[in-house]
Parts: structure tokens; C-alpha cells; sequence
């Protein structure tokens, strides 16, 4: 679709108000000569939004909609500070020629960091409009109110004008500087209960995800893959499959791809190819990784230190050592990585499932040798990223097809190779010696981290004496034979698996001492919003104060992450004979400050809950050497709706706090929160997640 038409199909042709022809909708492009370079944010509030002459709003934003409902609290965000209805906001997202430059949506970004900014765009944009309709009205500023988009006297809308007839067809370049966003206080929208825009789309089956775009002419693409990682192709021989109808052969270097105009026959041609690969040598497999991690990690990085290591462990009544582990996790999307490219004269246009549509526009354009200015990236619905959609390799190779097949092509890769070709949360070695008084005072924290990352490996207890180190990172900067396979950033990178660590260990040490687990955090806790959450907690829980194990089952975990304080208590049972793991119930308290969505905001901690119960109970990537052996949802349990506790969540009241990140930081805490819950209920002590049966059986065995 060309620019022209999709303005003429959206009616955003009727405001000139916004944009120089000159400029259209991106203000800010990354540089051709830069390909990777980070423009930044535009400052001027019109590549976020527009406004048509019926008062329909537009706002572009470069995130994507991927589940998380950043559509519906972007949009809310926007119609509050511009005083318009929420039902007047249309949402154009992660679109490259349309909407201004965005890193990508992950990192719990849309909200804590990229909120302020369309906040203060609908700010601005708001006061220019009041200012030009007391200049229509001739009504002082002062004097006016807007209600949904419409300017009028307070107390008398006899005399009013809308935004739309504001606009009228002309080009405004009016700004006004230090436009401040509204007080919370004045929130009229922001802080409901709001229904999701793209709710109906969903249910319904009409939202539209990358695969589900068509073409004249299109063409369906199988790519030919090799058996394990780090495999060389010798030798290949298409002539069976150049033979069958219908089929084209494409070979670019190391590119050997099947078209045709149907999925299934591009998968006979593929399976028609015969190919020699060398496969690389290799012993490492899911059960020494963690032996080989230290030795080949690069050189630690220190993250703290603080006091003396050795008088903390001196005035220490009872010290605990121990590893934690956790295997290499996938990240699973029920939408597999699609892309379908498309050339017109020397641009293309790549509708992808990505979360980082300006990333990905800079590796095509570079991978093709072309200006960032030739390559348009739309992104549609995204069924799920979770981290592992920050690239787009599949978008390059639909690209790379479209140009030399002439047509347009889609690249969909199947479930094999959304596992094989995935950047697994790397498996990670954490180690852990902390000594803490009688009276329950921790002393001593000496932490070491290998493969993990950096993200809450420092501890958020008070304690005077501690250090961390940190070697190797989902982020990058790992020797090549760290891991077998490429890692990346997975829900709450690092978090996820330093929490684990730290919130168990913490466990530990207060069942050396005899004390209840949530009464030796309390007595360790400083930061009032962490005290805040734990309390309210255990008082939503009912928990009652006992030293673990107590044989109830019970656990406690806190976490912060992305400036959001989370505290969550679990009830679980565990069946001794089959070593299952049976969740009941969850009650979890987040403080997240300035909540937009509170109903959006539930969602997402429930979605993380539960999407924690999986790598915290049964996921991990089996391999040997380059080749990795799950295959499919049959090899890779990820939750199931059987698994489903009773769910409590409560969001903090916390006005005083911009809104911070929600997406995330209830996932980290599952694992220990999950861990302390089955030691109360056994006392066995797991350090390796994930606690399938086979391993909690072995621990119940260890235990006797």
C-alpha cells in the first residue's frame, strides 16, 4: 500500500495542520549512511499524531501490539491529555513510514519510557488547539474547556469549535514551549478500567498477524536449514525439485530456498532437496553446560562493592553457600517469526512479526545494500515476542527472495525452526555465599554470576558487606564457544534468573536461622515501596509467621524491576510419588506507581505469572552439541490451562510515582517464589530450574 492511499483510506489527508509534504509522517529517519544509528525521539508533536476534520484522532506510534495492550494504553494516554474520547483515538503502529523512529517494545518500555513522551506531545498539541480556538472564539485560554475534542466556554457551549474545524485543511506550524502534561489528579481516563481496542479484532478472528497478508503473485518460501549448529553445507542437489511444477529454485550464496504458490508445495519441493553438511565435533550438552560456563565465560564484571567480605562473614552466626542453576529457555510464541516482502520499482515493503520494526528496517537495508529510506517494515498484530522477535532474520530472507524471485514472497517459519533458530534466555550459573547474625541481620552478600547478565544481580537487601560479580550476558560481548547456540533476551532478561538465585538463597538463610522467611525480609528491608508490597502481601495471603519447612506448602518472593516493586506468596502441594508440582494459588502486590490501565495492568501481571510457571517448572532447551532436540510443544511444555492457580493481584495506589513497568517484574519472582513453596511443603531445596518432576523426585530423594 502506498502512502496516499493509506492517508486517503484512514482520512488523515484532512489535516495539513501536522506534516510538510516534505516531511510526511517521519520526521526523523535513520541516516542511510548510518544504518544502525538511533535518531531519537522527534520533538515536534506532530509525528504522533493527527487530527481529521471530523475530530478523529490519529496517533503513530513506532511500538508494536504484541499482546502486552500497549494499543489500548498508548490511546489512552493520548485522548487524556488532548481531552478527547478514547473511542476517537485510531492507532497506527510500527509502521517505519509513517510513525517517528522507536527502539522497539520490549524492556517494559512503552509505558515508563516512551509514555512521557506522547504525553507531552498531547500536551502541547493541546494547548496550541485551545490557544487557536480562543483566537476563533475570542474567548480568553482561560476561559475555555475541551471536552471530547471540542473547545468551548466553561459553563456555555452555545459558542464552541472541535479540533477538526480547527485544523480545516491548513498547515500550523504553531508550537508552544514547557507545556506541562496534566497533574494525576486530573485524570479523567487514565487510571480506569478500559476495555482493549483490539479485543473484538481478536476474539473474533479478524486481526491480521504478518502471514495472514496476501498478494497478487504471491509466493510461499521453504528455506533449506542445516541439521545442527555450526554445520557446513558441502554439497546440495535442487534438480528434483526444479523438475516438480510450479516450483522456482532460488540460490544466493548460502541461501537455498523453495517457492511456490502454495505452503505445501514449497514444503515437497524442500523435502525433494538432497544436501551434505560437516558437522561441527562437539561434547556439550544440557547436562555439562554448567560446568563449561565458567570455564569459558569472559572476564567478570564487578557490580558492586561495598564494606569488608571477611568481618561481615565474621559477625555472621550462621553462614550459606550454594549454586543455582537454570537450564537454556525458549521463548515459545504461538505466532512463529512470518514476514511477506514486496518490491515496487527500488523500495520494498516487509510486513513482519517483529518488535523492533526500525531495527529490523536497518538489517534489511543494510543486508541488501540499500538506503534505510528504500525499506518500509509494517508490523501488523504480533502474536507474542516476549524478546525473541528484537531481530528479524525472516524479514531479510523475504527481502532477499522477494528481489530475486520478482514477486513477493512470505517466509513463515514453521515450529521446527522457531526452536531451532530461537535466541534461547541463556542457562546461567549463579553462586552465592551470605552470612546474616542471630537476630536475623544479613552481614555478608558475596555474589557471582556467570551468563545471566547484569540486570538485579545486586542485591536490594540492606546488607553493609557484599559484592557481585558478573561474567557473560543475553546482551552479548560472549566468547563464540560460551554457548552452542545464539542467546538473547527473554522476559525480564537477567532478572528472571537472578531473582531465582537471590530470593531462594534468602529463603535459606532464614530457615538456617529458625526465623520466619517473610519476617527475615521484613527485618532486611529498607526501600519503603518494597516494605510496602511485602505487607500488604502477607496480609492478603493470610500469612501466618512459622520457620520453612513447615509442611504447609507456603512460599514468599519479592522482586523490583524496571522501578516496579513486586511481593508475592504461593500455596502449592507436591505429590511425593510423581514429583509433581501442583500451584493452588497466588496472590501477588505490585507497585507500579501511576497505573493507566488498571484492568490492562491485571492482565499483563497475570499473563506473567503463568508464563512463569513454566520456566520455573518445565522448560529448558534438551541439545547435544549444535543440535537441539525439542522440537515442538510434545518436547517443550510450556503452561497449560489445567495449570492455572487462583489468582489475587493487587495494584498499589501510588499516584506520587510515574508510571513505571508492567510487563514484566511479576515474572522474575516465580521461580524462588515457586522453590520456597515446595522446600516449605518438603523440605528439599532445589537449585536448578526448571523443577520438573524428575528433578524434585531426585530432591525428595536427596533429602530421604
Amino acid at each position: 500500500m502506498k502512502r496516499r492511499d493509506f492517508l486517503q483510506g484512514t482520512g488523515i489527508t484532512g489535516l495539513v495542520l501536522f506534516f510538510s509534504a516534505d516531511q510526511g509522517f517521519a520526521q526523523e529517519r535513520d541516516r542511510p549512511d548510518r544504518p544502525n544509528a538511533r535518531p531519537g525521539y522527534p520533538s515536534d508533536f506532530n509525528a504522533y499524531l493527527c487530527i481529521a476534520p471530523d475530530g478523529r484522532v490519529t496517533c503513530l506510534v513506532g511500538k508494536v501490539e504484541l499482546g502486552q495492550g500497549s494499543m489500548t494504553a498508548l490511546a489512552m494516554l493520548l485522548a487524556e491529555e488532548l481531552d478527547v474520547a478514547l473511542e476517537q483515538v485510531d492507532m497506527v503502529m510500527g509502521d517505519t513510514d509513517l510513525c517517528p523512529w522507536d527502539m522497539g517494545t520490549f524492556g517494559s518500555l512503552s509505558i515508563w519510557q516512551f509514555g512521557p513522551v506522547l504525553r507531552g506531545a498531547g500536551a502541547e498539541a493541546r494547548a496550541v488547539l485551545v490557544q487557536m480556538a480562543s483566537e476563533r472564539l475570542k474567548i480568553p485560554v482561560e476561559q475555555l474547556v475541551v471536552v471530547k475534542g471540542i473547545v468551548s466556554r466553561k459553563g456555555d457551549t452555545s459558542m464552541h469549535v472541535s479540533y477538526g474545524e480547527l485544523v480545516a485543511g491548513k498547515k500550523i506550524e504553531r508550537h508552544l514551549e514547557k507545556v506541562a502534561p496534566k497533574p494525576v489528579s486530573a485524570f479523567k481516563l487514565v487510571g480506569r478500567d478500559t476495555a482493549r481496542k483490539d479485543a473484538r479484532e481478536k476474539v473474533t478472528g479478524k486481526a491480521m498477524y504478518a502471514a495472514d497478508m496476501k498478494l497478487p503473485g504471491l509466493l510461499h518460501a521453504r528455506v533449506l536449514r542445516a541439521p545442527v549448529h555450526g554445520a557446513a553445507l558441502e554439497s546440495v542437489d535442487t534438480s528434483a525439485a526444479e523438475a516438480m511444477a510450479g516450483v522456482k529454485v532460488v540460490r544466493d550464496k548460502e541461501l537455498v530456498a523453495l517457492l511456490h504458490a502454495r505452503p505445501d508445495g514449497a514444503a515437497e519441493a524442500l523435502s525433494k532437496v538432497k544436501a551434505k553438511w560437516k558437522n561441527p565435533v562437539s561434547d556439550l550438552d544440557h547436562n555439562n553446560i554448567f560446568e563449561h560456563l565458567p570455564k569459558t565465560a569472559p572476564k567478570a564484571r564487578s557490580l558492586a562493592a561495598m564494606g569488608d567480605l571477611a568481618a561481615g562473614e565474621k559477625a555472621a552466626a550462621q553462614v550459606v553457600e550454594a549454586t543455582y542453576t537454570n537450564a537454556y529457555v525458549a521463548h515459545a510464541p504461538i505466532e512463529t517469526h512470518a514476514a511477506l516482502a514486496a518490491w515496487e520499482g527500488d523500495k520494498v515493503t516487509v510486513w513482519a512479526s517483529t518488535q523492533a520494526p526500525f531495527m529490523v528496517k536497518s538489517q534489511v537495508a543494510e543486508a541488501l545494500g540499500l538506503a534505510t529510506q528504500q525499506v518500509r517494515i509494517i508490523t501488523p498484530y504480533v502474536g507474542g515476542g516476549f524478546g525473541g522477535k528484537s531481530g528479524g532474520p525472516q524479514a531479510v530472507t523475504a527481502a532477499r527472495l522477494a528481489r530475486l524471485a520478482g514477486a513477493p514472497v512470505l517466509v513463515q517459519w514453521d515450529r521446527e525452526e522457531e526452536f531451532f533458530h530461537d535466541t534461547f534466555r541463556p542457562a546461567a550459573v549463579i553462586k552465592l555465599r551470605s552470612g546474616a547474625t542471630r537476630e536475623g541481620k544479613i552481614t555478608a552478600w558475596n555474589c557471582n554470576v556467570v551468563g545471566a547478565g547484569d540486570r538485579e544481580a545486586v542485591t536490594f537487601y540492606a546488607v553493609p558487606n557484599q559484592r557481585t560479580l558478573s561474567a557473560g550476558s543475553w546482551q552479548g560481548g560472549n566468547p563464540k564457544d560460551m554457548h552452542p547456540f545464539a542467546v538473547g533476551p527473554w522476559r525480564a532478561p537477567s532478572a528472571n534468573s537472578n531473582n531465582f538465585a537471590h530470593e531462594s538463597h534468602v529463603d535459606s538463610l532464614a530457615a538456617k536461622l529458625g526465623m520466619d522467611p517473610v519476617a527475615f525480609r521484613l527485618l532486611n528491608l529498607e526501600e519503603p515501596r518494597m516494605l510496602r508490597v511485602l505487607t500488604e502481601a502477607a496480609k492478603r495471603f493470610g500469612w501466618v509467621a512459622k520457620p520453612a519447612p513447615s509442611g504447609r506448602g507456603v512460599g514468599v518472593a519479592c522482586g523490583h524491576y524496571r522501578g516496579t516493586y513486586v511481593a508475592a506468596m504461593a500455596e502449592v502441594a507436591v505429590d511425593r510419588a510423581s514429583g509433581q508440582v501442583q500451584v493452588k494459588r497466588i496472590t501477588l502486590v505490585q507497585d507500579m506507581g501511576v497505573v493507566v490501565n488498571p484492568d490492562g495492568a491485571r492482565q499483563q501481571a497475570e499473563g506473567s505469572l503463568i508464563m512463569g510457571l513454566g520456566y520455573a517448572l518445565t522448560e529448558e532447551i534438551p541439545f547435544k552439541g549444535g543440535d537441539v532436540l525439542a522440537k515442538n510443544f510434545d518436547t517443550y511444555e510450556i503452561p497449560r490451562f489445567s495449570w492455572v492457580p487462583k489468582l489475587d493481584i493487587t495494584l498499589i495506589d501510588n499516584p506520587q510515582v510515574p508510571a513505571q513497568g508492567g510487563g514484566e517484574p511479576p515474572i522474575i519472582i516465580v521461580g524462588a517464589l515457586l522453590a520456597n513453596a515446595i522446600h516449605d511443603a518438603t523440605g528439599a531445596r532445589l537449585t536448578h530450574l526448571p523443577m520438573n518432576p524428575v528433578s524434585v523426585k531426585a530432591a525428595l530423594k536427596a533429602k530421604g
